[in-house]
């Protein structure tokens, strides 16, 4: 009963997880560009959309930047400030797509640990002590 109780327990986990983050983002009020591979203009709230409007962050500062990278900018150019926020806003997005991984893999795992408690228990009423005691009993 315990294995049950800690799959559903992590199927309320991972639920909670994902509307949470979902909710979060969704608060921020933004969509994905326009110039976007795919989801143009849809609202950010998932994993697919937060991962399509990371690539465009990341095409634009690569634009500005003429194709480098923070790292590869001179401290002094002007450009690397944008790259840098280009950059923070990707991490913060890729962050929440990592979320919702593993908030559906709790979610995933605890349907699986709560059927292996249910097959264990249905197992556990069919079995009969071999020496014919009754269980516990030594």
């Amino acid at each position: 009963m315990l294995i049950i109780a800690a799959g559903i327990l992590m199927v309320i986990a991972g639920a909670a997880t994902w509307f949470t983050v979902s909710s979060q983002l969704a608060d921020e009020k933004i969509t994905v560009s326009a110039d976007a591979d795919s989801f143009a203009g849809n609202k950010i709230d998932g994993p697919l959309t937060a991962y399509a409007e990371a690539k465009v962050i990341e095409k634009h500062a690569l634009a500005a930047s003429g194709g480098k990278t923070y790292a590869e900018l001179a401290k002094e150019d002007p450009k690397r400030e944008v790259v840098m926020t280009g950059s923070f806003l990707r991490s913060s997005l890729f962050t929440s797509v990592v979320s919702f991984g593993v908030a559906a893999m709790a979610t995933g795992l605890g349907v699986l640990v709560a059927l292996i408690g249910y097959a264990l228990l249905l197992v556990g009423k069919h079995l009969t002590p071999a020496s014919g005691a009754a269980p516990g009993a030594a």
